[in-house]
């Protein structure tokens, strides 16, 4: 019976490894709204970018802690004027996205161009599933 299983296990390992990869659907979803808020940033629409931030959020920046929706778009309101955005354009590079419990980390690098200065950081972003999408719950960038 111990081989019969064994075997069985083989004849079946060709099928798991040609299978297609199972994609998480959360991974497509916060990609996204990602890309949303950055197109929101190049547009010069704080609440487009901002709306991927939950109401209670917090942000952790080379400034300290921020906490609140509310309070983290001020800090991005004054690059925010005449339709554009004055730090430049924004590219998020995706770097890896890791699931706890039910909530997702994303670990990216952000890229601005075309302002004063070309300028990049890596950033850490705690997503929470709401009632309206993915949202960042803690924002830590660097």
């Amino acid at each position: 019976m111990r081989g019969l299983m064994i075997a069985a296990a083989f004849a079946l390992s060709p099928v798991a490894v040609h299978a297609a990869p199972v994609v998480d659907p959360a991974e497509a979803a916060i990609r996204a709204v990602m890309l949303e808020s950055a197109q929101g940033w190049n547009a010069g629409d704080l609440d487009r970018f901002m709306a991927i931030y939950a109401p209670d959020a917090v942000f952790v920046g080379s400034k300290g802690l921020i906490q609140g929706k509310p309070a983290i778009a001020d800090s991005y309101r004054k690059s925010f004027a005449g339709g554009a955005n004055s730090r430049g354009q924004l590219r998020f590079d995706f770097l890896h996205l890791k699931r706890i419990g039910d909530r997702r980390i994303l670990f990216a690098r952000w890229n601005l161009s075309g302002g004063a200065k070309a300028e990049s950081g890596m950033t850490t972003l705690v997503f929470e599933r709401r009632a309206n999408g993915w949202k960042i719950v803690s924002d830590h960038s660097s």
